[in-house]
């Protein structure tokens, strides 16, 4: 047997403490937001419309309208649900991976392709960039602690504007002072976003996801599932793939239960609705206005084009009225469906002056307008949809309202924009969707009408409580005066006074008889009920004590009830009559 001494024991390893976790995570956060602020400096995005339609690939104004362009909602559709499962299911960095690869092959397309089926290529690899940006806004939140959540939410969303908008000052600094040309342009967003590739290259990839990888509790029973299949490689290893894909389905069963049971609540279901409807118009008005722009103003000098100045301002604005939304302190159920409609009418209003407009300025300020009141209202429905739900129901509802939201966008591009559909010139589709912005906006405006009606109605018609209903004053006093003197009567001391006689008692114990004091014992809680103030029963409520048979006489009736032993009735009597007139004064 060995002794045990301080060089044989066994180490134990020490924790880090609070400061190192602390830089720890702070490194990680500051380097996300680096990460997703060179993710936007791409400073062509802005002038990618008025590139193909220039000398440098002289495609016509109906193929980029109802050619190109609507591949996007088309491919976007088809690739948002895998990217959205693959995000989870192998923890964000390799999608975060494939967004920038697939930003890189948009790019190496723009330059080098030549035909429309490139073009359409590029606006499929455009939809992957599309839907991973899911990626970067969950990754952040698997690598801290859910009480910094709030904070390195804004650090993040805060990285990605600076970028949008530094991405889009540049361009402009770049084209107009710089006398840059598009092509070289989008030589400088190569660069960049093969440089944030590299950046991608180095992301930490977390141990933990939202549904697939649960942390440690949910790995246990897959690690032991592994072992057993490494044993038994044959009907074993089928059994534990079945029970597992059967767990998971029995998750995602619970899942949308729950969603079903959430979507009963009327703020939660106004919310979606308007994430659904507003935000795919939102998104045909930000598809097709660089087009528009290029009819309003089709000016084949580079340095005249505004569009990343435009963009710029419009992220900002953006920018400045989600900040502001978050200080708006209103009742939100009563006033939610007139501000909607509110922010949806200037909507059309400004896609009406967009769809008629010959002045390119105008329309940028009404675009930089229509930008920042819908980025007003989109923290708004964020907190009105998640104030009361889980993070994974959170996340399952937020995708489910993007899904139903792409479905529309894709039916109405279908119908409007495609070749095969209507394939309306671009004036005439912002025409239809101002009208699509007016209905939507009317429907709010109706709902909340309603809403007030019913409102003024409850307020008008509102019932008083029963026992106020039945009460009249005087009676009202009077039970107040029985409930002092309940009080009092429960404070006083047993009974040492004189014999009272048989005139002013009913009942009285003498003092030799057991029989009559036990009487006087089973007498005295029935007193105590009798001076209680208890309300008149009601006519039209049918209480849990009130029978409705033949034999609930005994039961309803009333019965005499006897003053506790040492206090006689017309002492009793007395001192009600003057509490009674005590009140009364």
């Amino acid at each position: 047997m060995v002794p045990s001494s301080p060089a044989v024991e066994k180490q134990v390893p020490v924790e880090p403490g609070p400061d190192l976790e602390l830089r720890s995570w702070r490194r990680l956060v500051c380097y996300l937001c680096f990460y997703g602020f060179m993710a936007q400096i791409r400073p062509g995005e802005s002038f990618i419309t008025p590139y193909l339609l220039g000398p440098d690939k002289n495609f016509t104004r109906e193929q980029v309208t109802n050619e190109i362009t609507p591949v996007l909602p088309y491919s976007y559709l088809a690739v948002l649900v895998p990217v959205f499962l693959l995000t989870d299911y192998l923890r964000y960095t390799p999608v975060l991976l494939l967004q920038g690869l697939s930003y890189v092959s948009v790019w190496l397309l723009l330059l080098l392709g030549s035909s429309v089926a490139h073009m359409q290529l590029m606006e499929l690899f455009y939809s992957v960039t599309m839907a991973a940006r899911i990626a970067y806004s969950s990754y952040i939140f698997s690598l801290v602690q859910p009480a910094r959540y709030q904070r390195v939410a804004s650090y993040s969303r805060a990285a990605v504007l600076l970028g949008v908008f530094s991405s889009s000052v540049l361009g402009q600094l770049l084209v107009t002072a710089g006398g840059v040309s598009f092509s070289t342009l989008n030589y400088i967003s190569l660069a960049f976003l093969t440089f944030s590739v590299v950046l991608a290259l180095f992301l930490k990839r977390p141990k933990r996801s939202l549904f697939f990888n649960r942390g440690a509790a949910g790995r246990e029973p897959s690690a032991s599932a592994s072992e057993l299949e490494r044993m038994n490689p044959g009907a074993g290893g089928k059994l534990g793939r079945a029970l597992r894909a059967a767990c998971g389905g029995s998750v995602l069963a619970r899942m949308l239960r729950e969603l079903g049971d959430s979507l009963r609540r009327p703020q939660l279901r106004l919310w979606s609705l308007w994430w659904v409807f507003n935000s795919a118009g939102y998104y045909l008005v930000v598809y097709y206005v660089h087009i528009l722009w290029n009819e309003v103003d089709p000016t084949t000098n580079s340095a005249r084009v505004y569009n990343g100045a435009a963009d710029a301002a419009s992220t900002l604005l953006g920018a400045i009225t989600s900040f502001a939304a978050g200080f708006v302190k209103i009742r939100w159920a009563r006033w939610s469906k007139l501000l909607i409609a509110g922010v949806t009418a200037t909507q059309a209003g400004l896609v009406f002056l967009l769809s008629h407009t010959r002045h390119i300025w105008l329309c940028y300020m009404a675009f930089v307008l229509f930008r920042g009141s819908y980025q007003f209202l989109v923290p708004i429905a964020t907190f009105q949809i998640a104030a009361s739900l889980s993070k994974e129901l959170c996340a399952l509802v937020f995708g489910v309202n993007t899904f139903f939201a792409t479905i529309v966008k894709t039916v109405i591009t279908f119908i409007v924009s495609d070749i095969r559909g209507l394939g309306l010139p671009v004036r005439q589709q912002f025409q239809l969707y101002s009208v699509y912005f007016l209905l939507l906006s009317i429907i709010y405006f109706l709902g909340a009408v309603l809403d007030g009606l019913r409102h003024c109605q409850r307020g008008r018609h509102q019932p008083l409580p029963l026992a106020q209903d039945l009460r009249s004053p005087e009676e009202e006093k009077a039970a107040l005066a029985l409930s002092v003197q309940d009080k009092d009567l429960r404070s006083l001391p047993p009974a040492q006074g004189p014999r009272l006689s048989p005139e002013d008692s009913l009942g009285a114990a003498g003092p030799g008889s057991g029989e009559q004091r036990q009487s006087d014992l089973a007498t005295a809680p029935l007193a105590t009920g009798f001076l209680s103030p208890v309300p008149a029963p009601s006519a039209y409520i049918l209480g849990p004590t009130q029978a409705s048979g033949p034999d609930s006489a005994a039961e309803t009736c009333p019965q005499s009830a006897v003053p506790p032993p040492g206090v006689s009735t017309l002492g009793l009597q007395r001192h009600l009559s003057v509490s009674v007139q005590n009140v009364s004064q």
